[in-house]
């Protein structure tokens, strides 16, 4: 018995680039029961940023309704909303 190799059949091409690892955001909402001082402090800790950035984030919050605070990897989201949501801010994770 003979083992003949199929015609017709062409290896598929595989793109160089391949990104495994989806960029992720951690978007904060803004409320009506926490401070602006709160907030930023709670940015501060969550993202590890200066003042200035912080206080950027929950103004834009403040005045859009929403301000995404950090884009990296799932386990770096979870971590960063984790600590948001320490003083019950609310936020979500979107890839």
């Amino acid at each position: 018995m003979s083992q003949e190799k199929p015609t017709g059949i062409e290896e598929p091409v595989i793109d160089e680039e391949v990104n495994i690892a989806l960029p992720y955001k951690v978007v904060l909402f803004n409320d009506e029961w926490h401070s602006f001082d709160d907030v930023i402090n709670q940015i501060i800790k969550a993202v590890r940023c200066s003042y200035e950035i912080a206080r950027g984030f929950a103004f834009e919050a403040h005045i859009k309704g929403k301000s995404v605070v950090f884009n990296g990897e799932l386990n770096s989201c979870l971590k960063v909303s984790s600590v948001l949501e320490e003083i019950s801010l609310h936020t979500q994770i979107v890839s």
